[in-house]
């Protein structure tokens, strides 16, 4: 098989037909950028590779954030054949196959690793495939994939595997790479060029950590740019910007950009934050979410995170809801937004939340109370004589509330806060609780 780092046949030509990204991936671990939480100098990641005792992976993270590079760095530097397939190309005969040899060549001491990009793309019959041969040790397998692989990898696939997240390129990490591009030979050295400072700053900030879509379009613009009457090439901002076509935003309806995005969103209401929350509601709404999923969460959040600090939560939170099927997109942002910034900027509790996650967990646990004897139904002939008797009417005492135990136990599950109308509902328990035999005043709040 033809080693797929060998390209001392390719010609001049080929090489410069490549993709500036392409032509640059790095040589070797110290050439990576910014992964230095999985690839630092001491970290777990790094060690193995560098002692060749690296077991299978697999490497998570957004598009051009270096998982490719990585496993060919590792081809370059590991004693091991180097194997590789893809979910987009490969089938289960050709897996067999590489798989087969690979276990050949360990019983004659040869080790295999197998890379297999996009591997959330192969289904669970072809992952499937692989369970013994990763088992037995006949290939190490380097998986990479975009997708969570906790929900889009075989659970006994994960448990062979350990999972190493490579992270967005921040703009001074690819800030690195564009101006190393000017200057590798097999970059764009070539050609007198001159970026301008704010034209890579640009590129780096709206590429949106994808280092493959940074160098792609600092070559469009490098390439497309008429020289100067001095024969430099002089790449300016105005010029980045029409070299970076906006980037289509990542979210797919029913996996990770569904849940990370949505989460990110009721995370910022719940903390508080309306800026980041109104971001959050507008790239979901961009990339096309259903705002009535939205407006159903919100009105969960409502009462889960606000509750009784700010009872007119719920009922914007429903309104909201309401006003979406009415109105519809677009219109439908609008009243989202409303609903999404007076919930953010609402007081919180919590304790409503509490108080039924409490009360249910009694309840399984066989904490079954019995109903009062008084408090039972005595709207029927014979249910004084089975002692359904003594209930005191709350409106006909002070304040209208009596001295009567409504629960045969002393539990407190409602613990208002100090936060909002929730501290005035507070200061009302507590009185009222003073008139009993039995108060039940739950703690102050910290």
């Amino acid at each position: 098989m033809t080693d797929l780092f060998d390209t001392t046949g390719e010609s001049a030509g080929d090489a410069a037909a490549r993709p500036l990204a392409a032509r640059l991936r790095p040589q070797t671990l110290d050439e990576i950028v910014g992964q230095d939480h999985i690839l630092g100098p001491g970290r777990l990641l790094r060690r193995a590779i560098e002692a060749d005792r690296l077991g299978s992976v697999i490497l998570y993270g957004p598009p051009g954030c270096g998982k490719t590079s990585l496993a060919e760095v590792i081809a370059r530097i590991t004693r091991r054949r180097f194997e590789r397939g893809s979910g987009v190309l490969s089938n289960v005969p050709q897996l067999r196959e590489l798989l087969d040899s690979a276990r050949h060549r360990a019983a004659r001491g040869e080790r295999t690793i197998l890379f297999l990009d996009e591997i959330h793309r192969f289904n669970k019959a072809q992952q499937d495939v692989l369970l013994p041969y990763v088992e037995d040790g006949s290939v190490t397998l380097i998986g990479a994939t975009t997708h969570n692989p906790f929900f889009f990898i075989n659970g006994p696939l994960v448990s062979r595997s350990q999972i190493f997240e490579l992270r967005a390129l921040a703009p001074p990490d690819v800030a690195v790479l564009l101006r190393r591009a000017l200057v590798h030979p097999d970059g764009l050295a070539a050609i007198p060029a001159e970026v301008d400072d704010d034209a890579i700053e640009h590129l780096a900030r709206t590429c949106e950590g994808d280092a493959r879509r940074a160098l792609n379009a600092l070559e469009i613009a490098v390439l497309t740019t008429p020289p100067g009457p001095d024969g430099r090439v002089r790449v300016t901002r105005a010029a980045a910007e029409d070299s970076i076509q906006t980037k289509a935003v990542l979210y797919d309806a029913d996996e990770d950009g569904h849940y990370d995005t949505i989460s990110a969103f009721i995370k910022s209401v719940r903390g508080s934050d309306p800026h980041a929350a109104v971001y959050w509601l507008a790239k979901m709404l961009y990339a096309g979410e259903d705002p009535r999923f939205i407006a159903r969460r919100l009105v969960i959040l409502a009462s889960e995170d606000i509750g009784n600090a700010d009872p007119h939560g719920l009922v914007l939170a429903a309104a909201a809801a309401q006003a979406c099927e009415l109105v519809g997109m677009p219109e439908a942002r609008i009243v989202l937004a409303q609903a999404t910034t007076y919930l953010a900027s609402a007081p919180k509790s919590n304790a409503a939340y509490l108080a039924i996650e409490e009360a249910l967990g009694d309840v399984q646990r066989g904490v079954v109370l019995p109903v009062p004897m008084h408090l039972r139904d005595a709207h029927y002939r014979g249910a004084e004589q089975l002692g359904h008797t003594g209930y005191r009417y709350a409106h006909d005492g002070p304040g209208h509330v009596v001295d009567q135990d409504y629960i045969p136990t002393d539990t407190v599950y409602y613990r208002p806060t100090d936060q909002g109308y929730e501290a005035t509902i507070r200061r009302r328990l507590e009185a009222w609780e003073a008139r009993r035999n039995r108060p039940r005043t739950p703690p102050t709040p910290s």
